[in-house]
């Protein structure tokens, strides 16, 4: 099903409400801090279940305490609402 994408508006209501979050382009990014590996890896492991239930699954990248997310809508060529509802999950 397509989906609209953003509108500048929408993107910076989110960006003011979700201050950690940044844009670049088409894409949120989000880095976390973790107190070790074990830690960041049990966040993966919770943010997957979330993609999953969304069916909406984020880039990861994983550097022992470190998680940074990327959310895009790759079939829509930037961000939708897809993108920030998943990113709020993630947040809370």
């Amino acid at each position: 099903m397509p989906v609209d994408l953003l509108t500048p508006a929408e993107r910076a209501e989110f960006l003011a409400a979700h201050p950690a979050w940044k844009l670049d382009g088409g894409t949120l990014i989000c880095t976390y801090t973790f107190s070790d590996f074990v830690e960041a890896f049990s966040f993966v492991a919770r943010v997957a279940l979330l993609a999953e239930k969304a069916f909406h699954h984020p880039d990861i990248q994983i550097s022992w305490n470190k998680v940074t997310l990327r959310l895009t809508t790759h079939s829509a060529g930037g961000l939708t609402s897809r993108d920030i509802d998943l990113a709020a999950s993630i947040d809370a």
